[in-house]
């Protein structure tokens, strides 16, 4: 419900156009998505060291003790996907409530998209950090095993 509108204010007794509040849903639909899609990429991630233990087995090498690193990555992004969805949920009422409060003149911080990114961008460097360890540590071999011939070098010797 608005407030009466106070001598010079700014609020408006006319209803506030419904599309601004189809906007703010589209907006918290998206968020939601790319929450979810977090939520995925962690689970993703998680499981990351099954794949490379696999990937050593076929190789016939050792499979590598885990450190727990594949799981906390993983981890961090399903929280960070449930962050996401939890904080674009608030940041909408609290958008709702301003519009019925102030109208279409309502204040919006945009610092969340931001600091979004942000967090994104280092959790994406910390991933890229760990996936050139394991490349280390399957020894940058990328697909060949190490016991397969090199390429070029098939014709026996003499």
């Amino acid at each position: 419900m608005r407030p009466e509108p106070s001598p010079g204010s700014s609020v408006q007794d006319a209803p506030v156009d419904p599309r601004i509040y189809l906007a703010a849903e589209r907006t918290l639909l998206a968020w939601i998505r790319t929450g979810l899609a977090l939520m995925g990429f962690g689970l993703l991630v998680a499981k990351l060291r099954l794949f490379l233990n696999e990937m050593l087995a076929l190789r016939g090498l050792p499979t590598a003790v885990s450190d727990g690193a594949s799981n906390q990555s993983g981890t961090l992004l399903l929280l960070l996907g449930v962050l996401v969805i939890v904080a674009a949920s608030v940041r909408h009422f609290l958008y709702l409530r301003s519009l019925d409060r102030f109208g279409p003149e309502a204040p919006v911080r945009r610092h969340f998209p931001l600091l979004l990114a942000g967090v994104l961008a280092l959790a994406g460097l910390l991933l890229a950090a760990r996936i050139q360890a394991t490349d280390r540590l399957l020894g940058g071999t990328h697909g060949r095993s190490p016991a397969a011939p090199a390429p070029g070098n098939n014709s026996p010797k003499p």
